[in-house]
């Protein structure tokens, strides 16, 4: 996997306070929150096409789901 350089800016008070807590590897904990951050966005991104979809498909067939519909034609077909 190929890998880029990000850099941040941050305060020097920041800077100075995180040099207490040398033991941590600042760039794994950011590199981690950034994950979990952008996997978060990506869960809600796709959770609002789905509800779009959903909307959508409402407002093509009516209150029952687009399933329950189609059961409901094919018993009535019968």
């Amino acid at each position: 996997m190929s890998k880029v350089v990000f850099s941040v800016r941050i305060s020097r008070k920041l800077k100075k306070l995180m040099e207490q807590f040398s033991d941590i590897n600042w760039s794994e904990e950011v590199r981690r929150f950034l994950e979990k951050r952008v996997r978060e966005l990506v869960k809600m991104r796709i959770l609002k096409e789905a509800d779009e979809i959903r909307e959508m498909l409402r407002s093509e067939v009516g209150v029952l789901h687009p399933s329950a519909k189609l059961i409901r034609e094919d018993r009535e077909e019968r």
